[in-house]
Formats: C-alpha cells, structure tokens, sequence
C-alpha cells in the first residue's frame, strides 16, 4: 500500500475541503477532502451525474453553510460521510470515497 501525504490537518478548516491533484506516475487523479466534526472524508474529484468537477473555485466543495458537498455544474447534494446524492439529477449515486488516514496531524491518501 503506497500513502500519499495530503496536508496538515490544520490546514483544513472546520468545516472546510480542500483538492488535490495527484500524479501517480502513469496516472493523475483529482481528489478531495472535506473536514467536518474533527473527522476527514475523502473522495474522487468528479460528479457521478455528468463527470466534471465539483468545486465552485479552488479548495469549495461545500454548499454555503457547510452541510453538503455540492456539484458547482447542476447544485447536486451529497452527504459529507458517505458521499451519497441527496439532491439533484443524480439522486441515489454516489461520490467514489477515497482511503484516507491521519497520522501526526497530517492527512494522507492511502492507495492499494
């Protein structure tokens, strides 16, 4: 297993997220992390509904008031713990949850 050094966990805010894109090699892999209730998730950077990118501006995966992952292309809704669609034309999918750790305070990516 390869892991993958993200950043500190204070660089998070709380609530807050943060990209990344990844160069794995042969392989570049957008990924995100959301900090909320002193608790990271991490997931695939794309949108189960249409595969673009779910950020309105650098580093905001978050609606307004930090409750929803949102999808800056169609304002699709998901969960921050499970990723699922809550809300929107994607309703039921779900986000492609990332393996994530933290260790020292630093958040890292672990990949099989």
């Amino acid at each position: 297993m390869q892991r993958y050094s993200l950043c500190a966990l204070d660089e998070l805010p709380e609530p807050g997220s943060k990209g990344f894109d990844m160069d794995l090699g042969e392989e570049r892999v957008s990924l995100f992390v959301v900090r909320r209730d002193n608790e990271v998730h991490g997931y695939i950077n794309s949108c189960p509904h249409t595969g673009v990118a779910l950020e309105w501006v650098p580093d905001q995966f978050l609606d307004a008031d930090g409750s929803f992952i949102e999808c800056a292309t169609h304002g699709a809704l998901f969960t921050i713990e499970e990723g699922k669609c809550v809300s929107g034309p994607c309703a039921g999918d779900r986000l492609k949850p990332v393996r994530l750790s933290v260790d020292n305070d630093v958040i890292y990516w672990l990949v099989d």
